[in-house]
This record gives structure tokens, sequence and C-alpha cells, in this order.
């Protein structure tokens, strides 16, 4: 494993930790835009993101380029992108925070679905919102929008840095989605972060059972020492 490259284990622990805990993590090493603002899941049913990002970057639309007539050449980025995105990626758009034309919509994310994509994210909207919303697929946008892409947004280039929702995502950065929204791993701290959460996730469970069970907050959140060899007493007694 590259020192950059996220591991299996990793990758399978950063489904189990919630985007609220991994915007901690990264906050104790001074990152604090990493989280996108009012980018929210299409279907709630679908299952959680995690993937490496393949990114789409955007311009505002020219009348006399963007007509339909542009997606019959089969190097126009959007389309592009959709079929030479690598397995267990998440297409990210820069949609300049613009919903008034969608990013894409149901046929567009359906291929991606199929081509083995780990998701689909945009800062803009989405067509065809209800048929999405019966994908079992990760798709994020800000809000449903039927007009074609064209006549607000045109395409211009493929994996490179990109800002989505404001948060700057390079290509192969961890993105990561729950029910609560999504947020950005630089690519390096992935593995770091990915075991750190998933520690800080136990205890927080641990914490979350207590508050139930009537406990103060004072002592176990943040916790002193006392409350941490509780922990860890719970933690081998459960082994």
């Amino acid at each position: 494993m590259t020192a950059n490259k996220l591991s299996n284990r990793n990758r399978s622990l950063l489904r189990k930790i919630s985007t609220a805990t991994l915007t901690t993590c990264l906050f104790k090493r001074g990152f604090r835009n990493t989280w996108m603002p009012q980018v929210q899941l299409v279907n709630s049913s679908a299952p959680r993101m995690v993937g490496e990002a393949f990114t789409l970057r955007t311009i505002p639309a020219r009348e006399d380029i963007d007509t339909l007539e542009i997606f019959k050449d089969l190097n126009h980025p959007q389309r592009k992108a959709i079929e030479e995105i690598p397995k267990g990626h998440v297409l990210v758009i820069d949609s300049r925070r613009d919903p008034r034309a969608a990013s894409a919509g149901a046929i567009l994310v359906t291929r991606l679905w199929k081509r083995g994509a780990a998701g689909f994210v945009t800062d803009g909207g989405l067509r065809d919102s209800p048929e999405i919303s019966d994908i079992p697929f990760p798709v994020y946008h800000t809000t449903p929008s039927a007009p074609t892409n064209l006549t607000i947004h045109h395409a211009v280039d493929i994996n490179l840095p990109i800002g989505c929702a404001g948060v700057p995502v390079y290509p192969g950065d961890i993105l990561v989605g729950d029910k609560e929204g999504v947020v950005v791993i630089p690519m390096h701290l992935s593995n770091e972060i990915a075991e750190e959460g998933s520690a800080m996730t136990d205890y927080e469970d641990w914490v979350l059972t207590q508050v139930k069970q009537g406990r103060s907050i004072f002592g176990i959140y943040p916790p002193n020492e006392e409350a941490k060899l509780q922990f860890e007493s719970s933690i081998n007694s459960k082994k």
C-alpha cells in the first residue's frame, strides 16, 4: 500500500463513521473547510458513499456553443467523465453553486451506477430527481432542477482540482457521504482519519449510551481519566 492509497480495511471503516465525526477529526488537524454546505442526499435509502474524487469542472454556458449538437461529440467532457470514471470513484461536479440547470439526469446517473462508481456529487441541481431517488446509489445535489445543463453549464475539463460547494476537491481525495451530507478528506490523510474516526465513533457510542442512562456529560465528553478507564473496561468486557 502506498502512503496515499486508502486501504481496503480503512475504506470499510469510513462507511461506518459519520460525517460529523470525520469533520471533527479533520478540524483537529487544522482543516476547517471540508464540509459541503447545502449538498443533500437525493435517495435516502442509498448506501453510504466512500470513494476517490473524479472531478468535472464547468463554466457558464454560451448560446452559440452549448446546443444539443455538442452531445454528439464523444469527447464532450460530461459524457466522457461518465464513461471514463474508474470503478469505486465518485464523480464530483463543480457547477458553480448554480442550480438553475441540471448537472445531470437519471440516464447519466444510472450509467455511473452500472459502471461501478461509488457515487455522484454536485453543488448544482439534478433533473429526473424522482427517478434518481429510486436508484440504490448515493447521489448528492442542492435541489431538483429540470432544465438541461446546456442552458447554464459548459463542461470544460476532467480530473483537475475544482471547488464544489466552496470546498477544494483534488482528484483522488476521499469523499464520504451519509444522510447528513458530504465531507472531503485529503487523500494523504485518509488512512489516519479512518482509524482515528473509528476509535472516536466507538467512544462516542459509549458516551451516548451513558447519557441515555441519565449520566452527565461532565467528565465523559470530553473524557477524564476515570471515563477513559471505564470505556476501556467496557470494550474489554465485550472481547
